[in-house]
Formats: C-alpha cells, structure tokens, sequence
C-alpha cells in the first residue's frame, strides 16, 4: 500500500494531481488510516496508470471518467471522439501555418515544419510507446477508421507500398 506522497512519487506527479483525482472521483484510495492517511493498493495503481496515459493522450477528465466506469459512451467512440477533435486542431494549425507562410511569403516553411513518418515516429516514442504499442495503434486505427488511417499515413508521406505494408499489419 501506498500514501499519496508515495503514489505521486512513483508516478512522477504531483500531490495535489493525486487529490485532484480523488476529488473528481476518478481514483479513490482502498482506505484511510485512523490518522487520515489515504492509502493506494495495487487496483488503485493500476487506475492511476490507465489514468495517466489516458491524459498523455490529451483526453478530458470527463472521458476519462467514462473510460474507466464504461458508462454511456464505449471506449471506441470516445476515443473517436477525441480523435477527430485532435484532427479538426491540427487542420486548424495548418491553416494558421499557411496565413503565416502567406504572411511571410516563404513557402518552404511549409515543407520544413511538416509532420512526416520520422517526426511521428519520434512523438509516438516520446510518448512511451514502443514498437509493439504502435503496431497495436495502427491495427486498432484501421479496425475503427481503416479510410481515415490511409489518409493519415498519406498525410506522413509514406510510400503507397509502405501504407499497404501497415495497413496490413
């Protein structure tokens, strides 16, 4: 069993982010000692960490919430759900990344700051997934958007032969 200092701790967060979730009732302590203390046992460790990747994906407490008590919504179609916000933001910084270029008249700023396969290699690693964690991601993304996926890895500027390649993964 854990105290929050020491939860927070092993998870690299704050205090008060352990509190925070307490309060929005996303994670709950197995128990409190006489003297107050919150105590975390391995379930409790186990939902801190769905917890944390779930908000390293940039998904709200709300649907996090969701997530983890399988109400209402399936995991499937919040995820969608945030999916397409996060493809309607990046459409959105695109088309401010063209007024700006317009602005400057530098079109090759364009071709420079673009997202390919290498720089989203290097975010999917930075985010802590490894190769077996991406191949996991590209076959659930063609499972629920296989049309979405192809444009993706197209976005990446991935050749046709190396779309069919993940694409059949």
């Amino acid at each position: 069993m854990l105290t929050v200092t020491q939860i927070a701790n092993q998870f690299g967060v704050s205090r008060t982010t352990i509190l925070y979730y307490e309060k929005e009732e996303l994670l709950i302590p197995a128990c409190r000692s006489e003297n107050g203390y919150r105590w975390y046992g391995e379930k409790e460790i186990k939902r801190l960490e769905a917890i944390i990747s779930y908000r390293s994906y940039g998904l709200s407490v709300s649907s996090i919430r969701s997530l983890l008590n399988r109400d209402g919504e399936s995991q499937a179609k919040i995820l969608k759900d945030h999916f397409n916000e996060l493809e309607r933001e990046i459409q959105n910084l695109r088309r401010q990344q063209k007024a700006v270029v317009v602005l400057l008249q530098e079109p090759s700023l364009l071709e420079e700051n673009i997202v390919n396969k290498e720089r989203w290699v290097e975010i999917m690693v930075a985010a802590g997934f490894t190769e077996t964690d991406m191949v996991k991601w590209h076959q659930k993304f063609e499972e629920l958007e296989p049309l979405e996926h192809q444009r993706f890895l197209e976005s990446l500027g991935i050749s046709s032969d190396e779309i069919t390649t993940i694409r059949a993964l």
